[in-house]
């Protein structure tokens, strides 16, 4: 189907303009007509006429008399004149001297007493209405509240390429097809083969979905129209249904062509999806608008358009059948080689030195996103700014990535010696059991300064490999470090604080796990009890959770987590009592160091003089050889 050409713009007339332009064209006829018909006299020349009795008639009023002579002069009878003071015209025409009156002209003042007070009422309409519109987020005033807001891009504009992009070479590949179409459709197209309508990315927030659009559009050359969900929803019903429509009445003018409507997720909602009654709502009404202009468009017409969403498991299943968006795009968190890409792309623009490598940055940033890695760069040359250091170091990397993680140093949070020497052994509890239990993370830093809103100290492991898959014993080792913060305090000092708030918590969290998601509990059996809607890309909503099990089942599964994170704090609880002197001495140069690092611990974990494993809740004792990790 050919791209449909925009109807040209016809001129619009506004009726204040006509009726201006007629009392204008009225009063210059008038002046005109009284020009042609009636005879200017100075006033000394009037008082002639009266004495030769030239007069037959006249007419006064204010300062101007007018009248009709007996003898036409130049063909006028009609004859105006302005008065003069008596006393002065009887001394003028002692003199023979020509007189006459010229009043000031009132036309102007009359005119604009009446436009002015029309105009200002006019003018502060017009900012009141520009006001609310702003408010409202109409933009160009109420009469565009129905005009699409996207952001119009062409290739100079976007100024970014694959190249740009890092860490998703499978979406990257995904993508190349929009552009080999874009570029050339009728090759692309020559064995009756059909570019997808709709791509759909979808992936953690921060991950490069918007950069991955505009790499498209920058690749292809071609405008990009840029529009985010919520834009097109407004508190005037019927809006967003507009401005959807002229969205693509532009687009098709400008063809081929990308629309990028990102945060899908506020536009597409499933319709009723909290089960409230009526299905009049702006946003379906929106929605339906959006489903019925992309089943009216051919994909061979040279549009394409691309979405993006963190949240697809609310979009309506309409908008997700084949014909609509039949192309999803995962956009996923990067894996370890991934992550040192993005760090290049990203190092490039930093004077960096020459002992920093992007894998050894990238080894210890599991999790981050493309977002997080780009803010870590600038975070580490901030570093290096305020020690007014040449270039940026692994030591300013480190340092990021502890403000990133932990928080900002509190260095006037002051602790008590007590407190102090509580944290010291709460964070050395925590290393020598991740140190002591095989298969953990390394430890690679532990501080106690305070950090972030709460914490009083931290331990940081280093993961060194990306993993995502993990066994039952491993998630009983994590719940064990994370636990052996608590039991040095009870090994130490025989009571327990309110420092392990935060590591409980975690641990409840998968201890419940392994009970209801991963039926990781023999007693019950191979049956999952978690019936939270659970996101693809994230936990689901605590408020829509609901139980379809008995009480007798909740019972049971209140007790198994309560087994499982016994059994781990047992674990960690004879590790430490096993090196109850090692914990002292460590905590003790903690104290005096504040700060830890993996060249530091290594000395301290050498001593370790036993390893405990997780055996049905009880700590063994392995073989001497097995005793420290390094």
């Amino acid at each position: 189907m050919p791209p449909i050409t925009p109807a040209p713009d016809r001129t619009r007339f506004n009726v204040i303009y006509v009726i201006a332009a007629f009392l204008g064209m009225m009063f210059l006829q008038g002046i005109w007509a009284q020009s042609q018909t009636v005879a200017e006299l100075p006033y000394s020349q009037f008082q002639d006429l009266l004495a030769k009795k030239q007069i037959e008639e006249i007419r006064i009023s204010g300062d101007e008399i007018r009248g009709t002579l007996k003898a036409p002069i130049d063909g006028k009878r009609q004859f105006r004149t302005n008065k003069v003071e008596p006393d002065l015209a009887t001394e003028l025409a002692k003199h023979d001297v020509k007189f006459a009156s010229h009043p000031d002209s009132t036309v102007l003042p009359t005119i604009l007493s009446y436009l002015l007070p029309v105009l200002l009422f006019f003018g502060i309409w017009m900012l009141i209405m520009r006001k609310m519109a702003n408010r409202l987020g109409t933009g160009g005033g109420l009469m565009s509240i129905g005009k699409s807001k996207a952001k119009v891009y062409v290739e100079v504009d976007t100024k970014v390429s694959f190249k740009d992009v890092a860490g998703v070479e499978e979406a990257k590949n995904e993508l190349e097809e929009v552009v080999a179409f874009l570029k050339d459709p009728v090759r692309y197209g020559r064995l009756g083969a059909r570019m997808p309508k709709g791509v759909l990315l979808i992936g953690p927030p921060g991950t490069g979905k918007t950069l991955l659009a505009r790499a498209v559009a920058g690749e292809a050359g071609v405008p990009f129209f840029s529009i985010s969900g919520s834009e097109f929803v407004e508190m005037f019903v019927g809006v967003g249904a507009a401005r959807v429509r002229d969205l693509f009445a532009e687009a098709r003018g400008k063809s081929p062509c990308i629309i990028f409507i990102d945060e899908l997720d506020a536009l597409g909602r499933a319709r009723n999806a909290g089960g409230m009654m009526g299905g009049h709502d702006e946003k379906e009404q929106t929605l339906n608008q959006l489903l019925v202009e992309m089943d009216g468009f051919d994909s061979s017409s040279g549009i394409v358009i691309i979405t993006a969403t963190n949240r697809p498991e609310i979009l309506d299943p309409a908008l997700l059948r084949a014909g609509r968006f039949d192309r999803q795009v995962l956009v996923d968190r990067p894996d370890k080689p991934g992550r040192a890409e993005i760090l290049r792309v990203h190092m490039a623009k930093v004077k960096m030195s020459v002992n920093v490598k992007p894998e050894n940055v990238a080894a210890l940033t599991p999790g981050f996103t493309g977002a997080d890695l780009a803010n870590l760069v600038n975070e580490a040359a901030l570093a290096a700014t305020r020690r007014s250091g040449e270039d940026v170091t692994m030591a300013d990397f480190t340092a990021a990535i502890e403000r990133i993680v932990a928080g900002l140093e509190k260095k006037n949070r002051l602790l008590t010696p007590h407190e102090r020497r509580v944290v010291a052994h709460h964070e050395m509890g925590h290393a020598l059991v991740a140190a002591a239990l095989p298969g953990t993370d390394p430890v690679h830093k532990i501080s106690i300064i305070p950090r972030g809103v709460g914490a009083l100290g931290y331990t940081m492991q280093r993961p060194t490999d990306d993993r995502f898959v993990m066994v039952k014993g491993e998630l009983e080792q994590k719940m064990a470090v994370l636990l052996g913060g608590r039991a040095a305090e009870d090994v130490i000092f025989n009571h327990l604080s309110t420092g392990a708030s935060d590591d409980l918590g975690k641990v409840t969290n998968i201890a419940r796990s392994m009970v209801t998601r991963f039926a990781m509990e023999p007693e019950l059996g191979h049956v999952t009890f978690d019936t939270e809607p659970a996101g693809m890309l994230g936990p689901g909503l605590p408020h829509m959770t609901r139980r379809d099990y008995s009480n007798e089942t909740a019972r049971e599964i209140d007790a198994a987590v309560r087994r499982i994170v016994d059994r781990a704090y047992v674990v960690a609880h004879g590790i430490l009592a096993a090196n109850r002197a090692l914990l002292e001495d460590g905590a003790r140069i903690l104290l005096e160091k504040e700060t830890l690092s993996e060249e530091d611990l290594e000395p301290i974990f050498a001593r370790l003089s036993t390893r405990a494993a997780v055996t049905d809740g009880q700590p063994t004792t392995p073989p001497a050889s097995t005793a420290a990790r390094h």
